[in-house]
């Protein structure tokens, strides 16, 4: 089966280092959890941008720091996946962590929930929390 591309793009100034790094990290987890990688896109932007579409998509009024839409096709795994930098930086201040750790928390947040893992009940936020621990842990860059 061949493999879909794993894409950043930002829609403020941010910019990801290590790309590469990043799209293994995420094809490693994909495949840990017994998936494929299909074509799944990462969208960096702003509070207001992504409180626009949790509003407009979602009838949610709240900022958030990720919003991902599954468009998975059985165990291949599609999608999009929004991420506020913004939200970001501010919750690793509030949880005196560094940004990088944050942002890969957050992107693997959004992957698990492909991966059919939710965050409802106190005991799903809890496997979630323990899944991305063990999951930023594959996360290495190459020398």
């Amino acid at each position: 089966m061949e493999k879909g591309e794993i894409n950043f793009f930002s829609e403020n100034s941010f910019e990801l280092n290590q790309e590469s790094a990043y799209k293994n990290w995420v094809g490693r987890v994909i495949e840990s959890e017994g998936k494929y990688q299909g074509e799944i896109n990462f969208i960096f932007c702003d509070d207001d941008y992504l409180y626009q579409i949790n509003l407009e998509y979602l009838s949610h009024d709240t900022y958030t720091d990720i919003i991902s839409f599954d468009n998975s096709i059985g165990n291949t795994l599609h999608g999009d996946i929004y991420i506020s930098t913004e939200r970001v930086a501010e919750n690793a201040s509030e949880f005196g962590t560094e940004f990088d750790e944050e942002l890969k928390r957050v992107i693997i947040h959004g992957v698990l929930h492909f991966c059919g893992y939710k965050d409802k009940t106190e005991r799903e936020q809890e496997e979630m929390r323990r899944k991305e621990e063990e999951k930023i842990e594959l996360f290495h860059v190459e020398q």
